[in-house]
């Protein structure tokens, strides 16, 4: 996934608000590419292929969550609308199989936090040749450093690295942003066969957070959880970002990339106009001597007209 356009890149995880309805998740992919992202992704899994059976036997909880799994024939049209809307379209694989069913797809596999310790996922995913996000909460240092080397090895050219921490919502006293410049530091300036590049995966819903991940610790990529209505089915936990707010936070983000200019010290077109009101150099008073004379005249003329 192309992310070198110079500003950070935004990625709507839709997760389980989908719904199961397709006309739901176009829907989500229409205001994903409305409100300025890049890419939108989902998550393909089955429950009984996620938890363990002992964890299904005796959890209503886990079994519930058969209602959020993603129909796999819901892809070819997710992806069309996608490619319509011009903007990426990636999912996470939850089992081996997955990773098959998602190649003709998707254009990024994302890996989530729980299956970074999963070398057989990540083979999997690093093996198509594909880019692949991996986010990497709950994760030490050595695991993430094992996990990019499986992805390298596997034949992964193209890694995102997003730091994460996997509560719903998280603390911004916990986001810990900068472990992104952790990453920077280990991975960033070594050569490497592999384009590697680190962000910011959001559970905070902290306009500050994202603000600080971008222009404090550079990172290039934000992904963020979204719901269109708050009637999703993640949206009570409290993790996950309404269309217009975040709307608000991707429009100022590239705001801010705007005002920085190129550093030249001259005046902007806005401000030209403003330069000859300034004091004059010879008797301090504004405007400068040729914008009086310009009055003087223009007064003169006014009452020759009378």
């Amino acid at each position: 996934m192309k992310i070198h356009t110079g500003l950070p890149q935004f990625v709507a995880e839709i997760s389980s608000n989908h719904n199961r309805s397709l006309d739901r998740c176009i829907q989500f992919l229409d205001k994903a590419a409305e409100i300025g992202c890049s890419a939108a992704k989902f998550q393909l899994f089955k429950i009984d292929q996620l938890f363990a059976p002992e964890i299904l036997e005796r959890s209503e909880e886990h079994r519930r969550r058969k209602a959020w799994e993603l129909p796999v024939s819901f892809l070819p049209d997710l992806a069309a609308r996608c490619r319509q809307k011009g903007i990426h379209f990636g999912c996470t694989p939850f089992y081996l199989k997955a990773v098959e069913e998602l190649l003709p797809f998707v254009d990024f596999y994302k890996i989530a936090s729980y299956e970074l310790p999963w070398h057989d996922l990540l083979r999997a995913c690093g093996r198509t040749g594909k880019p692949i996000i991996l986010s990497t909460g709950m994760a030490t240092m050595d695991e993430v450093r094992a996990a990019v080397n499986v992805l390298k090895n596997s034949g992964c050219k193209d890694l995102t690295l997003l730091h994460c921490v996997s509560a719903y919502p998280t603390p911004a006293a916990e986001c810990n942003l900068s472990a992104i410049k952790t990453f920077y530091t280990a991975f960033g300036n070594k050569p490497s066969s592999m384009s590697l590049h680190f962000g910011w995966s959001d559970h905070s819903v902290s306009p500050a957070v994202i603000y600080r991940a971008v222009h404090r610790w550079n990172a290039e990529l934000i992904e963020f959880h979204l719901d269109l209505d708050g009637r999703g089915e993640e949206y009570a936990s409290g993790h996950c970002w309404l269309p217009d707010t975040i709307r608000q936070v991707i429009q100022s983000v590239r705001f801010g990339f705007e005002a920085d200019g190129n550093g030249r010290k001259t005046p902007p077109p806005s401000e030209l106009s403003d330069r000859d009101w300034r004091s004059d150099p010879h008797d301090g008073l504004r405007p400068v001597m040729k914008t009086r004379e310009e009055w003087r005249r223009l007064t003169a003329r006014k009452a020759y007209d009378r």
